[in-house]
């Protein structure tokens, strides 16, 4: 079949190949680009292009969405199009520029693979030339040859006029229109460059009869012109306001006279005007309900819709929504708050001693200022639950956030409002949160900030930790001060160490160290089990956990310094009595015995005083500090046939290395004394590893724990796996003191050691053992090495051995 497009007689198969376009309409004797990528349409590509004559079918898709469009996701009118140029952009990508031919209507798909096939139908230009439909498609006007040329002058007249008023249009466009004689060409030409939607320019190309067609182009060019011309009176209304105005300016006046022009701009603004309401309500100082009204100000002169409305707006309504003059009435009752602090938390003796402390000066002195503590302990102690018992004690409002990771200063004092997406730092937004000035307000993790190009935010948290200067707060989104002196700051931390000097001047430090065997019992039988029992869906009636089980969890299941673990393997038991329930195996009620954790937890996973194995010769029970509260480390030894080296394995910091090398030395040095054989050191390598090689280890108070091993090595003698030690050891056999006490013999006190030997200028801080471990412990001081000998050993006396 023929089709008649641009004068030329075109032969278009009756069946073609057929390419989805998306987002666009191709019009017949237009030239367009498009980037090919689909698989189906890179193969159409590479086939049509071989042929003799590539002529194509395009189909606009109704859905741009859909990558593998069937019959009915296309139009059904489209354009034959030829092949122009294939640009091979990458494997499988082309750019292709295509000419439109002539209308067609789809009658059915023929193929689907490798591509798209389909019998089509080419619309030739009617010969109804002179015929138009009116709107409702009831009657057809015929209309005369001189009525079609009024129609194509008046369509050329203002599309000519459009194209003065687009600046970007160059003027030679007038000169192609005057240039095109057919109807449908020209229609099909100005169709092609309009702005209209992909939907209406299908609408278009669907119209066969191109006096309707040029009819209803005429209708969006008047359209488009009258948009422009109004777009030309607000640029001469702008140009006449302007003057000499910056480009800010321009734009603003350019929104207004929009406004103006849709009748919509509001001089007063009801939005404004409730702005200024919530200013008057807020009891603002002075200062910030005088930067708030300056604000507002420039605020009415801006227009709803610009950049800068949205961020003054949200600037204004961060000030209403301070609590500038709310706070709560703290509760004076000392016996009451006394009662809730137990409630919530078992021992925590010190903690406690001091809110109380806070309370009776605050009953005395109103106007005193809220204390600034540093809760300090392994994890699982229980500091950051405090806080909230602490703020339910007192009356007050609770609020927390985490500084672990922080490293940008902007985060505690605020972006400035310069910024795109600015917002206050975290202090002031927990503030607006909480709803009061004075809040209980936790900085946990505080030992974990971190800092770098973008600032040291601890350095910001020394203003807020200052107790003299933190009543005039300034963050550098607000620009104004906020008082938070009558805030009570609680800050959390692991270890000390890490917090820079000058913040932890400012705090006052509260240590929480780790809980004893029956401190980890009774928290367990007063708070965990019955929470646990009811976050499980149980009752008292259906679950009873005795005493017995819960002993034998805290000693062969976890070994901790907090209760997290033991929460968790307590859960772990309600779970597994709740699955019973829930498949209805059990209907009364279940008593948990020892002999059911197995089946409920699995293995034991340490071992219990009675249970524990002897050590072997050369091995020997050391004490280590960690963040997490203390644990105890093995020591072993190993001798071989050599010439007098020494190996030093699993992670060891130059400390320690100092130490062991001090050790073996002292022992050389004594050998006689010692009952050893001086020449045995000349025909035998040492070889001493710390297990848990992963782990860096340091630091000197592992000295005597190394002789211990060292001696037991080469005496052949056992060291009694009930006994662990600490100390710094001197080439003199002195022993020196060193820290950590109070966590290291705690962990002792976990791990069921019954003899712990410390130094003897470490009697000052036996005080800091708590009762229960002292009670459970035989404590020896010692001054020098020659002191353990008849304690550590299984035997009274020993040989030594050699090879």
């Amino acid at each position: 079949m023929c089709a008649q497009s641009s004068n030329i007689l075109v032969e278009i198969p009756d069946v073609i190949p057929v390419l989805p376009l998306r987002n666009a309409v191709l019009f017949p004797g237009s030239i367009i680009p498009i980037d090919v990528g689909r698989k189906k349409s890179v193969k159409l590509v590479e086939e049509a292009v071989n042929r003799e004559k590539p002529i194509i079918g395009i189909l606009t898709q109704k859905d741009p969405e859909i990558d593998n469009p069937q019959e009915d996701d296309l139009y059904t009118v489209g354009t034959a199009a030829r092949i122009l140029k294939v640009i091979k952009l990458t494997k499988d990508n082309y750019s292709v520029i295509i000419q439109g031919i002539a209308r067609f209507e789809l009658l059915g798909f023929i193929g689907r693979e490798p591509y798209i096939t389909a019998k089509i139908f080419p619309i030739s230009e009617d010969s109804t030339a002179g015929l138009v439909s009116t709107n409702d498609g009831s009657d057809i006007i015929e209309l005369g040859k001189a009525e079609v040329d009024a129609l194509m002058l008046n369509v050329r007249e203002i599309a000519k006029r459009v194209i003065k008023l687009m600046p970007d249009v160059p003027n030679e466009a007038t000169s192609l229109i005057d240039s095109v004689n057919e109807p449908g060409q020209l229609a099909d030409l100005i169709s092609s460059n309009l702005e209209l939607p992909m939907e209406e320019k299908q609408r278009i190309l669907e119209v066969y009869n191109v006096n309707e067609r040029l009819h209803q182009i005429l209708l969006y060019l008047n359209r488009q012109l009258e948009i422009l011309k109004i777009r030309e009176k607000i640029n001469s209304q702008v140009q006449e306001e302007m003057g000499k105005s910056q480009r800010e300016y321009v734009l603003r006046q350019h929104l207004k006279a929009i406004k103006e022009e849709l009748g919509e701009l509001d001089p007063d603004g009801g939005d404004v005007d409730e702005l200024k309401g919530r200013i008057s309500s807020a009891k603002m100082p002075d200062d910030a309900e005088a930067m708030a009204l300056k604000q507002l100000g420039r605020l009415r002169m801006m227009s709803p819709t610009s950049a800068e409305y949205s961020v003054t707006h949200t600037y204004i309504d961060w000030l209403c929504d301070l609590p500038w003059d709310t706070s709560t009435t703290d509760q004076l009752d000392i016996s009451k708050v006394r009662e809730i602090l137990d409630e919530d938390h078992y021992d925590l003796i010190k903690v406690k001693k001091r809110i109380i402390e806070y309370l009776a000066v605050r009953k005395l002195n109103p106007d005193k200022k809220g204390p600034i503590l540093c809760l300090v302990g392994p994890p699982g102690v229980g500091k950051t639950s405090l806080g909230r018992s602490i703020a339910r004690a007192m009356g007050r409002e609770f609020w927390r956030i985490s500084l672990g990771g922080i490293r940008d200063e902007a985060e505690i004092r605020g972006h400035r409002r310069t910024y795109v997406g600015a917002l206050p730092g975290r202090i002031i937004q927990g503030i607006r949160k909480a709803k009061v000035n004075n809040p209980i307000f936790m900085l946990d993790e505080i030992d974990k900030l971190g800092h770098d190009f973008r600032g040291d935010p601890s350095s910001a948290l020394l203003e807020v930790l200052d107790p003299e200067q933190n009543s005039s707060f300034s963050d550098h989104y607000l620009e104004v001060q906020f008082d938070l002196s009558k805030v009570m700051f609680i800050a959390t931390a692991n270890m000390i160490d890490t917090i820079p000097e000058p913040l932890r001047d400012r705090m006052e430090i509260l240590e929480l160290p780790g809980y004893t065997r029956n401190e980890k019992f009774q928290i367990a039988k007063r708070y965990i089990v019955p929470r646990q029992t009811k976050e499980n869906g149980l009752t008292r009636s259906r679950l009873d956990i005795s005493d017995d089980v819960l002993m034998k969890i805290i000693e062969n299941y976890t070994r901790e310094a907090g209760v997290r673990n033991l929460e968790r393997t307590v859960e772990a038991v309600c779970r597994g009595v709740a699955v019973m329930f829930a498949e209805g195996k059990r209907k009364s009620k279940f008593r948990v015995k020892p002999s059911n954790l197995p089946e409920l937890l699995g293995p034991e996973k340490f071992l219990g005083p009675k249970d524990a194995a002897p050590l072997e010769e050369g091995v020997a029970t050391g004490l280590a500090w960690t963040p997490t509260g203390g644990d105890i480390i093995f020591i072993e030894s190993r001798k071989m046939k050599g010439k007098g080296g020494l190996t030093l394995t699993g992670h060891l910091g130059d400390v320690m290395k100092e130490s062991a090398q001090a050790a073996l030395s002292y022992i050389k040095s004594e050998a006689s004394s010692l009952k050893i054989d001086p020449e045995l050191f000349e025909k035998i390598d040492i070889h001493i590893h710390v297990p848990a090689g992963a782990v860096p280890k340091d630091g000197p108070s592992a000295g005597i724990t190394m002789f211990s091993s060292l001696l037991s090595l080469i005496t052949g003698r056992k060291i009694r796996h009930d006994i662990a030690m600490t100390g710094e050891i001197t080439l003199q056999g002195r022993i020196l003191p060193i820290g950590g006490i109070k966590e290291k013999s705690l962990a002792a006190h976990r791990a069921n050691i019954r003899t712990l030997l410390i130094p003897f200028e470490n009697s000052k801080d036996i005080d800091e053992i708590p009762d229960e471990a002292k009670k459970d412990m035989k404590i020896v001081l010692v001054k020098h090495v020659r002191e353990i000998t008849d304690i550590i050993f299984e035997n009274p006396t020993g040989k030594s051995k050699s090879f």
